[in-house]
């Protein structure tokens, strides 16, 4: 997969979206593993955009694993300040299920199941 380009417009609309988001991803101190790539895709197929937190001090790795994470999920960095990253991925479209058969009649069963109403008194 490879990293999702947004437009100014869409960019800026996602930054407002994630103001408020916690950090749904922390990575630990063995940086960026396979369980963290799951989790992350979990994360971003539940809730389109996430926060990810990354603990690391060293710039330009950080700035390595926002790359990398973006390119193997095909997110898109919406913003980065700090040791934070904002990823975001549309869901994809679900198929419409196919249309359900009406139910068979039950007969009697069905009007013996449904309680019958009492007539309101005046």
């Amino acid at each position: 997969m490879s990293e999702l380009d947004l437009d100014r417009d869409k960019r800026l609309a996602l930054r407002a979206g994630a103001h408020h988001l916690r950090p749904m991803v922390l990575l630990g101190s063995a940086g960026l593993t396979e369980a963290v790539v799951k989790e992350t895709d979990r994360a971003l197929a539940a809730h389109e955009l996430i926060k990810v937190r990354i603990p690391s001090d060293d710039r330009d790795e950080r700035d390595q694993i926002y790359a990398e994470l973006a390119d193997r999920l095909g997110a898109a960095r919406v913003q980065a300040i700090g040791k934070l990253v904002v990823l975001f991925r549309p869901r994809p479209e679900k198929e419409p299920a196919p249309a359900a058969k009406p139910a068979a009649r039950q007969g009697p069963k069905l009007a013996a199941a449904v309680p019958k109403r009492r007539p309101a008194r005046r």
